[in-house]
């Protein structure tokens, strides 16, 4: 047994498809500190350069005829615009620019994460926590700028029997202080599945190959299954950034309009 176990070490079966998920230093090997530049750091500052690039210098020209480039920037405009004004109203829409930009980081992460080498900033509780918080905060400072004291009748509902509104609140407000903790663990628990589900199907390929001996017949099979696990991952980018926007645009109506 133990010489069985020792041979599958030595012919490489063992993989760890979460070992893509691991921050480490970008010079040098020692400890990861605040200041520390990490591939974390790295890949972050790359997606916030691909937004720039797409947004700044895709609109730039404003061509009647658009450009590629343009065009992808114009529908990502009229597309977050209008979920805004459909989910939050109208008078959410001074602050379309956040959600924007929310929104442009968030997808751009999970579609540079899909480069074969690169690091998913958004697989990390760390990153998915800070914009959740950036969000909860956020929109429970409009709701009482907005209303002051009024916002707290988001957790009072009146329309309830009079018994039962205290028991009610009472789940209301751990309701709302729970949502930064769903709203960032949704985000991370989807990407770093998705792509450690890649990253198992893309190891099993070559130990297939190794241990049947027929290459030929299996490397197009799995070759189509990581291809089918791929594009489910591209599908996925999109709609976890766009239930992350959503979920944002219903927390802020809940700010603008409290009163149940």
């Amino acid at each position: 047994m133990a010489t069985e176990a020792a041979s599958g070490e030595a012919t490489g079966l063992v993989f760890h498809p979460m070992d893509q998920f691991i921050i480490a230093p970008l010079f040098g090997d020692g400890p990861v500190g605040l200041f520390t530049v990490t591939n974390l750091t790295l890949w972050m500052a790359i997606t916030i350069l691909a937004t720039i690039g797409l947004l700044v210098l895709g609109s730039s020209s404003r061509q009647s005829i658009p450009t590629r480039m343009q065009s992808v920037a114009e529908l990502a405009y009229g597309f977050i615009r209008k979920m805004v004004e459909d989910v939050a109203g109208r008078d959410a829409l001074p602050y379309f620019p956040y959600i924007m930009t929310i929104f442009m980081f968030v997808v751009m992460a999970n579609f540079v994460g899909l480069i074969p080498g690169s690091f998913t900033s958004t697989s990390h509780i760390g990153v998915t926590a800070v914009l959740a918080l950036l969000v909860f905060v956020s929109v429970t400072v409009i709701g009482f700028v907005k209303h002051g004291a009024g916002f707290l009748g988001l957790f009072w509902i009146s329309a309830a029997p009079l018994p039962l509104r205290p028991i009610l609140a009472l789940i209301e407000v751990i309701s709302y202080f729970v949502r930064p903790v769903s709203h960032s663990i949704r985000l991370a628990g989807n990407m770093m599945a998705g792509h450690a589900v890649i990253k198992v199907f893309a190891a099993f390929a070559p130990m297939i190959i190794i241990s049947t001996g027929i290459g030929l017949a299996v490397t197009p099979l799995s070759i189509l299954a990581i291809s089918a696990i791929y594009a489910l991952e591209v599908l996925v980018c999109f709609i976890q950034a766009y239930v992350f926007t959503i979920l944002t645009c219903v927390y802020l109506k809940d700010a603008l309009h409290p009163a149940h």
